[in-house]
């Protein structure tokens, strides 16, 4: 992480260099504002690593989440399909999730600390282990092996 930030710490400052080594001169708030946006920069580049270090430690829980692969059942036709993605942790989700939807959609997922997370819509939905009394729903219940979205939305397997 500090490697990348160096470097766009140092592309900044060599920027600056070769301006003032072409003859232009640089005032106090010019230099001010690329010291700035040089931060900025650094900053921003932090918080995406720190992200995707968060995001490569929540994918290690992956074999805990590829045994939820295969299909989960709803009520009226709903159903939930869960396929292994391109790498761990990662997962593809076919979700025919209400009835007036023709055919089922398509979301890329990934491995969350409580389960699977993915938008559907402007949603964030993660999808978490329950049985089907969690759910809510009268017609799943008593079934030991679901994944539940919220109360009101859930797929059993048994």
């Amino acid at each position: 992480m500090s490697g990348v930030v160096s470097v766009r710490v140092m592309m900044v400052v060599g920027a600056a260099a070769l301006l003032a080594g072409c003859g232009a001169k640089l005032d106090n708030a010019q230099e001010a504002a690329l010291v700035e946006n040089a931060i900025a920069n650094a900053e921003a580049v932090a918080e995406n690593v720190t992200r995707e270090a968060r995001r490569d430690i929540l994918a290690e829980r992956a074999p805990e989440r590829d045994a939820w692969v295969g299909k989960w059942i709803g009520v009226e036709g709903l159903v939930l399909e869960i396929a292994k993605g391109a790498e761990p942790g990662r997962y593809r989700i076919l979700n025919k999730w209400n009835l007036d939807q023709s055919e089922p959609g398509a979301y890329d997922g990934r491995a969350s600390a409580k389960g699977i997370v993915f938008r559907r819509g402007d949603a964030r939905i993660e999808l978490v282990a329950g049985d089907g009394d969690a759910t809510g729903m009268k017609w799943l219940a008593g079934k030991k092996d679901c994944l539940i979205v919220a109360p009101g939305e859930g797929y059993c397997r048994d």
